[in-house]
């Protein structure tokens, strides 16, 4: 089970790391006047992060009561 949560976080902070790059390149452009694009990808990077801290509480759970 932690095999699992261990490859499902390493692809959470790799979603991660893509949407951030993303979103520097979608502003360093400078073709969003709006800023809609920008706030998009803030939202996913956010979101993607969210995920990640929730797997690494699973692991620490899980850690914690394999140690009992």
């Amino acid at each position: 089970m932690r095999f699992v949560l261990l490859i499902l976080l390493f692809l959470a902070m790799a979603a991660v790391l893509y949407v951030l790059v993303r979103g520097v390149i979608g502003v360093a452009s400078g073709k969003d006047m709006t800023g809609e694009q920008s706030q998009m990808w803030m939202r996913r990077r956010v979101l993607f992060q969210a995920v990640a801290i929730v797997i690494v509480i699973l692991i620490l759970v899980l850690a914690s009561a394999s140690s009992h």
